[in-house]
């Protein structure tokens, strides 16, 4: 629950989030940070637009109890600044 953190699914594969780390900083690069105006008493411009990219929640189907999941499929959190606690809200709707 912080603008500079994502949540979401994807398979569990090697290589994966690595890949994602690239291809992030490849379409928001950190430096140099002057290329931003955001940047105002912080350098983190570009953690808030790859958080907007990778989005800021998820939702779930549950079924008998269980994760409605591809074979590989997880929940996954994305830090994007790291500076701030942060914290997770996990909201159930439904009977």
């Amino acid at each position: 629950m912080h603008i500079t953190a994502s949540v979401f699914i994807n398979d569990d594969e090697s290589g994966l989030h690595h890949d994602y780390d690239q291809w992030l900083e490849r379409l928001a690069p950190h430096a140099p940070v002057s290329q931003y105006h955001h940047n105002v008493g912080e350098d983190n411009a570009d953690a808030h637009m790859k958080r907007q990219i990778m989005g800021r929640e998820v939702l779930v189907a549950v079924t008998e109890g269980k994760l409605d999941f591809g074979t590989w499929e997880q929940i996954f959190y994305g830090e994007f600044d790291g500076r701030r606690r942060k914290r997770v809200l996990v909201k159930i709707i439904g009977e």
